[in-house]
């Protein structure tokens, strides 16, 4: 397999495989004390995992300013470090948040927060410029969206970014962005219990990368059963959007009878679940860039380990399907 892959029409060469760090900027919370990370994280392993990586051979990290309040943001620069020039990083901004407190206390979709926030991540994450910037508001008005897309481009000219992207789970807004000359990928859920064929289809029209959030379905299909979760993390007290968990209990039953019903599939050829999970992404389509998260040097040699293996064929692709009956 090609262990790299073009960011949609930006001409920028990434890993086939990115790396997700939201789980690496630790505890958070909402106002209302609802968790937002993953619990509780060890920096250092943190910044030893980036580093992992980048000796494995992945080259696209993606982040967010309000992950851990500014923290991700942070750990990611740190650990970069010197070797910046070598990765395209990817952030993303739109929610607003107390670093003190770590706590996210809403949105901000105007033209000029967009600037005081590309500001601040260029400081936390200590650059001069990001690759990828990335709306984090999924629902934002389209025509406000229309703005930021111009404001994007202005960014662009002034050499502060590479590229932006929408990260949103409508192909009809994520459309609004791609009318932009340098918008180049859309991030979005997809994952082989969750298809996306709408923004798929969207991506090859429009020429986009498709990155791909919660390609392990948050960590279901790395195959750790687990039970209750710890309170720091997000998926003891799933929101209406995280699905395949229940409130205090763990993982949906459901969920994991289709799991069970596909492991012999995607750990064909030696592969571990996760890597066949991630396998199934990029056979999906040409364009998939998943971007599973982590927080040791193990899940990123785990999740590395999955670009020697390639995708999964067109027959293995054909036989998921039949199993979950799409």
């Amino acid at each position: 397999m090609e262990t790299t892959r073009t960011l949609g029409r930006s001409g920028i060469e990434v890993s086939a495989l990115g790396f997700g760090c939201w789980a690496i900027g630790g505890e958070w919370q909402d106002t209302d004390g609802q968790p937002l990370g993953w619990g509780k994280v060890d920096d250092e392993e943190s910044v030893r995992a980036v580093h992992r990586a980048l000796d494995l051979g992945v080259t696209f990290f993606d982040t967010a300013d309000t992950y851990g309040a500014g923290h991700s943001e942070r750990v990611l620069g740190r650990a970069l470090g010197k070797r910046r020039a070598d990765v395209v990083v990817a952030t993303k901004w739109g929610n607003v948040f107390d670093e003190e407190t770590r706590t996210r206390t809403g949105g901000d979709d105007s033209p000029a927060y967009a600037r005081r926030a590309l500001t601040a991540s260029l400081k936390r994450l200590g650059t001069d410029h990001i690759d990828l910037y990335q709306l984090h508001l999924s629902d934002a008005d389209p025509a406000r969206a229309a703005e930021l897309r111009d404001v994007c481009e202005e960014f662009v000219r002034e050499g502060l970014i590479r590229a932006y992207a929408w990260s949103t789970d409508d192909p009809d807004r994520a459309a609004v962005f791609a009318a932009g000359e340098h918008c180049t990928a859309v991030q979005h859920a997809i994952n082989v219990l969750q298809d996306a064929p709408g923004m798929i289809a969207l991506c090859e029209e429009t020429d986009l990368a498709s990155i791909n959030r919660s390609p392990l379905a948050m960590g279901l299909l790395a195959g750790k059963r687990q039970g209750a979760l710890p309170a720091g993390d997000i998926r003891s007290r799933p929101p209406a959007w995280l699905q395949g968990f229940e409130d205090g209990t763990g993982a949906d039953p459901e969920w994991l009878a289709r799991i069970d019903a596909l492991k012999d599939v995607l750990t064909s050829d030696g592969r571990t679940l996760a890597q066949g999970a991630l396998a199934w992404l990029w056979a999906r389509s040409p364009r998939t860039i998943p971007i599973p998260g982590f927080r040791s040097v193990a899940q990123a040699e785990q999740n590395a380990g999955a670009l020697a293996k390639g995708p999964l064929t067109a027959e293995q692709l054909a036989d998921v399907d039949r199993i979950l009956g799409r």
